[in-house]
């Protein structure tokens, strides 16, 4: 049996803030934009992955969620306690100046951990944290 990840899902309260950072300051390539019930799915991917998608999702995908419910994830969010996604680079310095010159905001520099990469971490605009590792030789 062989297993991979098809999708990944990353809520986000702005779609357009966030497609400009996924988009413009990370490089992924756009593959589907779909309103339904007034939500929104923004779905991008890197294109050398083209088996794998990075979903931008409302906060509560739930047209049927409760008012607390919704407060609750929007708290969450505002303080930047979702997870996000850990990407995989060939080039951890070279990929943190990109983004840090296209206005991401900057957790952490690019530094060697003792667990055998080096990383550097951002927040999108919702304030989803992104880490971007490269392994170490």
């Amino acid at each position: 049996m062989d297993i991979t990840i098809g999708q990944c899902f990353i809520a986000v309260d702005d779609h357009d803030k966030a497609l400009g950072f996924y988009r413009d300051a990370i490089g992924l390539e756009v593959r589907n934009d779909v309103g339904f019930e007034g939500m929104r799915w923004v779905t991008l991917g890197s294109p050398s992955q083209p088996d794998v998608e990075i979903v931008l999702e409302p906060p509560l995908a739930d047209p049927n969620a409760s008012p607390a419910d919704r407060q609750a994830v929007a708290e969450l969010m505002a303080k930047g306690l979702l997870r996000g996604v850990i990407f995989r680079t060939t080039d951890c310095d070279a990929t943190f100046e990109q983004i840090r010159a296209a206005g991401g905001e900057v957790v952490q520099e690019p530094i060697d951990q003792p667990y055998g990469v080096r990383d550097c971490a951002f927040r999108d605009p919702a304030g989803n944290l992104l880490r971007f590792t490269q392994p170490r030789p």
